[in-house]
């Protein structure tokens, strides 16, 4: 194994540098790692709350969030203040989760109709949360496996109801602006014209493209994006919605096959609650395999350290499928 070189890429959109590995050996044993679950003691809460037999929102926070800017600031709060509902504290916001029917532990992948379901719950709550402008931002993730910060094994989504626009939401917004201006088009619908033909193209369909991103952060990481532009994921139509649920199973299958089922962190990014950036932005998942420890590297610098390059990354994933579609045809 050579000692790895490092190519720096930066990000189209954000112009942030990522340190990619492009002279070292992919060796799939540092990367298939299986999720493991989490430990739940044969309790798992999202099977009981709420009661019901569908998909069901439970709220585990509704005052989740101070808003602390200073050490002072945090010294001088009460916390023994009792917690009120997010309709009557504006600087707050609220933790709640989609939870699929009970005993739905099974992978996204394998979930079928009810991962649509969860989709569109969240395509609503988004909507919900603009109507109400109480917050700025909505945030949706899942956390499948224990190394990925999840905290039960049943399907679900997350949503964080945040009095702030995340960091890295914040420098796409910048950054896709300033592609406009210099470009004249959106910097996500250049990508899905320009990857459709790349070698990091991992699927696409006649809604939506799915490809490893030039600057990845993180070994397989993968960004699925519909081909239609809209910047709010609570105004996709529900055809869109659809095809990304479809999108969400299809491409998360492969990583399973490809990795024997890793943990794994999908994020949505979708526009603030309280701006309209319908030029500039264009909602779009982000789908990150938590496979590798951070090191010296990352921590002294705050530059992502990627040990396998996204176009090998994506040879790899493509190499399962192509195995899976012969073991398919075997057994015929």
């Amino acid at each position: 194994m050579s000692a790895g070189l490092f190519e720096l890429r930066k990000d189209p959109i954000t112009g942030w540098w990522v340190a990619t590995v492009v002279d070292r050996d992919y060796d799939r044993r540092r990367f298939a790692r299986p999720a493991s679950p989490v430990e739940d003691a044969g309790d798992c809460q999202n099977c009981r709350l709420p009661e019901g037999d569908g998909v069901r929102l439970r709220t585990l926070k509704d005052f989740a969030f101070h808003v602390v800017g200073t050490e002072e600031e945090g010294r001088e709060l009460d916390r023994s203040v009792a917690q009120v509902a997010i309709a009557n504290a504006r600087a707050a916001g609220s933790w709640r989760t989609i939870v699929a029917p009970p005993r739905e532990h099974r992978p996204l992948p394998q979930a079928g109709p009810v991962v649509d379901e969860l989709v569109i719950r969240a395509r609503d709550a988004i909507a919900e949360a603009r109507a109400a402008g109480q917050t700025d931002y909505l945030q949706v993730v899942q956390n499948w496996g224990a190394e990925a910060g999840a905290r039960t094994n049943h399907l679900c989504l997350d949503l964080y109801d945040l009095p702030l626009i995340p960091h890295r939401v914040g420098e796409e917004l910048g950054g896709a602006a300033r592609f406009v201006i210099r470009e004249g088009e959106c910097p996500w619908c250049r990508l899905v014209r320009d990857e459709s033909r790349h070698e990091r193209l991992v699927w696409q369909d006649a809604d939506t493209i799915a490809f490893a991103p030039w600057a990845s952060r993180s070994p397989f990481e993968v960004w699925l994006v519909p081909r239609r532009h809209e910047a709010d994921f609570g105004r996709a139509a529900d055809l869109d919605v659809a095809a990304a649920a479809a999108a969400l199973r299809h491409v998360i299958g492969l990583l399973g096959r490809s990795l024997d089922g890793p943990s794994y962190n999908l994020v949505l990014h979708t526009a603030p609650l309280r701006e309209r950036v319908d030029s500039t932005f264009h909602w779009h998942w982000e789908l990150h395999p938590r496979l590798r420890e951070v090191a010296g590297l990352e921590l002294g610098t705050g530059l992502p350290v990627n040990p396998v390059a996204p176009e090998d990354a994506v040879e790899e994933l493509l190499a399962g499928l192509s195995a899976a579609t012969a073991s398919t045809r075997s057994g015929d």
